[in-house]
């Protein structure tokens, strides 16, 4: 097959996607794909564009896989685009993918995973991997994520979206959790024990968004499961060595302690599968996500978010769960495209 990988963009998980989008065109290609790595942002920015020599050259933007222990400098990224165009999508990008059987979208956070390109590619008739438009919109925003949730009886921290620093000074319950409401990587989320802790959080989060999601601090475990067409992978347990799961502890190899399958009995494993898989469906989602929970010590599951496009790094999560189903990681990336073909024909794509 002839597969583009699409990754890079501006979000401020930009680094996280360079390293997924590296590591899966390195897998597809071992299984015998023509593959395209390009950044969605600057593109292929040369005078001449032959695609077909891209295909069959293997062409890659970059070869790094690696993710730093801070977010990446947009302003720099911005700068070095040769045409300074702010067009999101960048030279050459659409022509490429439109060459393509599908489109790999290991796109995280901001215009890639929030709907905005799935509709873009949905109207110029492009196949991608992962959700369509409507799901990603929702589970990217966390106060519309945290709203259906609710509607669908899926058990989630009370909370509430701010959309001013004055409005977000009225919440009086510690200790909390102060999120940008769209951010993803853990970036600029914070936990405050007190109103000092908060107004400093608060403050933080809306450096990088107009909109902050505070919701209560719910002791306990916490998992992610990951969602395989319609189907829950084993649950994971993630327990960072110090503080928080944020970005270091997420990217760091060493930082976190992740348990899969999970030291957990049947009846909860079950549980959180099933409420895994009512989430997935209460947003929208297609093909593959995963979704991320507390376990409180009376046995309470807690919905805290889905992740429409997960991360696909040497330390992600959702390669982990399915490697003990028995899924390599070049399978599951192979796996991921096959699921994502039915949204487009009855008929299975075969490798």
């Amino acid at each position: 097959m002839r597969i583009v990988v699409l990754a890079g963009g501006l979000s401020t998980e930009r680094d996280v996607s360079i390293s997924s989008g590296s590591l899966v065109a390195d897998a597809l290609r071992k299984k015998g794909h023509d593959v395209v790595l390009l950044d969605v942002f600057t593109g292929y920015e040369e005078n001449i564009c032959d695609i077909d020599a891209l295909f069959k050259n293997n062409y890659s933007f970059t070869t790094n896989k690696s993710v730093g222990k801070t977010i990446a400098d947009i302003c720099e990224v911005k700068e070095n685009r040769l045409d300074k165009s702010d067009r999101f999508i960048g030279t050459n990008v659409i022509e490429i993918c439109g060459e393509a059987d599908i489109t790999f979208l290991a796109l995280h956070g901001g215009e890639g995973e929030n709907g905005q390109l799935q509709a873009a590619l949905d109207l110029l008739g492009i196949k991608y991997t992962g959700s369509g438009y409507l799901g990603s919109a929702l589970a990217m925003n966390k106060g519309l994520t945290k709203s259906v949730f609710i509607q669908n009886n899926i058990n989630t921290p009370k909370g509430k979206l701010y959309k001013s620093m004055e409005d977000a000074l009225n919440w009086n319950c510690f200790p909390c959790v102060v999120k940008p409401c769209s951010g993803g990587s853990s970036v600029g989320i914070a936990k405050a024990e007190n109103p000092d802790d908060y107004r400093a959080a608060v403050k933080e989060a809306f450096e990088f968004e107009n909109e902050v999601v505070v919701e209560q601090f719910v002791s306990g475990r916490e998992f992610s499961i990951g969602i395989l067409g319609g189907k829950a992978l084993p649950p994971i347990e993630i327990a960072p060595k110090s503080g928080m799961y944020d970005y270091a502890a997420k990217y760091q190899a060493g930082a976190t302690v992740e348990t899969c399958p999970a030291d957990i009995d049947t009846e909860t494993d079950e549980k959180l599968r099933t409420a895994a898989v009512e989430a997935y469906n209460a947003l929208h989602l297609e093909s593959y996500a995963r979704v991320d929970f507390l376990l409180d010590k009376d046995g309470l599951t807690y919905c805290l978010e889905a992740n429409t496009l997960p991360g696909m790094t040497p330390t992600s999560l959702l390669p982990q769960e399915a490697a003990v189903e028995g899924l390599e990681y070049a399978d599951l990336c192979e796996k991921i495209i096959e699921i994502s073909l039915q949204k487009y024909s009855s008929s299975k794509s075969e490798f």
